[in-house]
This record gives structure tokens, sequence and C-alpha cells, in this order.
């Protein structure tokens, strides 16, 4: 007789599938590695001096687990914000607190709202938790609050989810924008709004919601301008009632011990943060400019990244991407059409860009060939 385990009708009937193929994966099937990892939006200029040496020194205590709490960051979070501790949440990056709100909030049929080509990983955990996901366009290459809150009233939805900056198109709103907008969020929906971007963002793009307010929950990063990706650590901005919900459910161990360090360390260095930003705008004025000596057009961006209309449509785009990646250089494309006409590429050092530089005119000259 064959015995093995008896999986949920909801497992059963979710694809075989996850959101990313990361870089990793691409080397092996490739047999090589990348001359320059430009497709995962992470910081190569790297963490903050101050914060390497912190986790360094905890690394002698990792025979310990983290503070289920992570109160010292989560003190010095709240400081930084200048809210109080119970309006903060810590977890394993923004994807793991995505998936505890999912898990707090939506049950099989719920229904949930975001823009088509918008997080992959949210809808990841929306179908892994039985939700029903109701997809708006973009609008001009941004997400669209208006349309989004209006498919929310349709559809009796309890979650909303924007970013802000966005990823994948860079593009932005003011935060004081998407603050008046949510006169038009129905009563007992609840708005992610996903600043993973916004240290990279112009000043004005966060949005000014007040700490206590029930309709949004703010989820924050260190995998970005701070350069801790490999660590996970994010964290959440909401009203105390539902941050204290997390605790019913979260992962309490779940923090690495080193992680909590480094990110703290991290935060206490100004700094650094200020040399990262300047070298994140010097190179997306460089991505820039190679798009455009290759005849395409660099779209705006409050990222760390640049997107690239690629000028066709997205099986173009698939092929140049292609032709980049097969010349040593890890890039990404949107994937949800017309936004896939576009490739995306990540902030990186001078040889990063020159190996990019290199690589793509061969890789529209075959992708027109």
């Amino acid at each position: 007789m064959t015995h093995g385990p008896r999986y949920t009708r909801l497992a059963l009937g979710l694809p075989s599938t996850v959101p990313f193929v990361g870089p990793e994966a691409q080397e092996r099937s490739l047999g090589r590695p990348f001359a320059a990892r430009l497709g995962a939006n992470e910081s190569v200029f790297g963490p903050s001096p101050r914060a390497i040496a912190a986790m360094r020194e905890a690394a002698a205590d990792l025979w310990m687990y983290g503070d289920p709490e992570s109160h010292d960051l989560r003190m010095a979070l709240a400081a930084h914000h200048g809210i109080g501790p119970a309006h903060v949440m810590i977890g394993e990056g923004i994807d793991g607190l995505l998936g505890y709100l999912v898990r707090l909030l939506i049950e099989p049929g719920d229904a949930v709202v975001t823009s088509d080509g918008a997080y992959p990983t949210f809808n990841y955990h929306v179908a892994g938790f039985g939700g029903v996901l109701h997809k708006v366009p973009y609008r001009d290459d941004a997400e669209d609050p208006a349309a989004l809150f209006a498919r929310a009233a349709e559809t009796g939805a309890k979650l909303v989810y924007l970013a802000n900056p966005d990823n994948p198109m860079g593009s932005w709103h003011k935060g004081a924008d998407i603050v008046a907008a949510l006169k038009d969020l129905p009563e007992g929906c609840l708005l992610i709004l996903d600043e993973a971007y916004v240290e990279c963002a112009p000043e004005g793009t966060a949005a000014p919601v007040d700490a206590d307010d029930p309709r949004v929950i703010r989820m924050r990063t260190f995998s970005k301008v701070y350069g801790l990706a490999g660590a996970r650590v994010g964290y959440a901005l909401a009203a105390p009632g539902l941050i204290d919900a997390f605790n019913k459910i979260r992962n309490h161990f779940g923090m690495n011990r080193a992680a909590q360090a480094g990110a703290l360390a991290a935060l206490q260095d100004a700094g650094w943060l200020a040399h990262v930003q300047a070298q994140i705008a010097r190179a997306r004025d460089r991505i820039a400019a190679i798009a455009r000596d290759n005849g395409l057009t660099p779209l705006p961006s409050a990222t760390n990244f640049v997107t690239i209309d690629c000028g066709r449509d997205g099986v173009f785009a698939r092929s140049v991407l292609e032709g980049i990646v097969n010349r040593g250089v890890f890039v990404r494309m949107p994937f949800a059409a017309p936004q896939n006409r576009c490739i995306r590429v990540s902030c990186g050092t001078d040889a990063d860009l020159d190996a990019f530089a290199a690589a793509l005119p061969a890789a529209l000259k075959d992708a027109r060939g």
C-alpha cells in the first residue's frame, strides 16, 4: 500500500510554482556565474560597515535564539518614525509580513484587490490562503489608487495592495495624494501600502498616514537601500490593535539574531544611508543614458532600478532580456501586458553597468534580427 501526506483541497488545487526563479538557479542552468547581478533590486553597494561589524559581533551569540519581540530594533524604529512601539511589528522581510497579514485576514473565497502586474509574492500568499484576486490595470505605467479602491467597493474586498513607489515600473505617487484618496476606500477594507523603495524616492512620497489610522498598514524593509536583503528584516507600521494581532500567528523565533543587530546598526548610520542614496541616483542616471544610447526609453524611477521601454511588445522584450542574460547579466522584466514591453535593471556599480552596456546592443541586435 502506498502512503503519503493527505494534502488539503486548497493545496492540491494550487499550481507547483514559485513567484520568482532566483539568479542562483539561472546560474546553475547557464553553467556559469553572472558577471553582473542587476535583476533582484538588491543594493550591490552593500550594508553599512557598522551593520557588518554588529552582525560579526552577534555571530558569537548565535547559539541563542533572537529576541522574539525584537525589542531593541522595535524601539529604535518607533523613535525613528516618531510613533509608539505598539505601532511597529518586525518580521522576516516584507514577504514574511505579507504572508502573516493574509493569514490573519483572508479565508477561502474572500476578495482581495491588486494591480495586474504588481508584486507577485503578494498574489502567491493570497492564493495560498484561498483568497480571490481581483486585478485592475495600471494607468500610465503607475498603479491607480482610485481604480483599486473602486474595485474594492465592487467586490467587498478585505485587502487592497498598493506599492508606492511601484515595482516593477518604478513609478510613484505623492504620499499626500494617497492619503486624500483614502476617503474612497470602502469601510472594512485594509490598504496594504508597500513602501519598500520609499528611501529611494523624492521627498513627499512617503504617505503621511496617522499611526492610529485603522485603514492602512505600511510595510518597510531593510532589503533595499539598507543593503540587508540576505538578512530578511522588514517591518510594518499600523494601529496597535492590528499590530498586536500578528502575535497570534507569527513565528515568534523567526528573526535571525545577527539580522536584528545588523538592522539596528544600519538604522543608526544615517551617513551610509545618504551615501547609498547618492550611489543609486548616479546609477539610475547611467542606466537611463545606456538605454537612450541604444534607442530605448527609460521610465522615470523613484526606486533602486530603472524600467526600460523596449518599444515593442512582450515577446520582443523577452528576447532582449534573454539576450542580456545569456551574455552574463542578470535582469528581469514585468510579466503582465502592456508593462511587459519593458525590461527592469537594478542599480549597480560602474563595473556592473559596464557589463550591461556591453550586453545590451548585442541583445537588441539578436532580438531585432
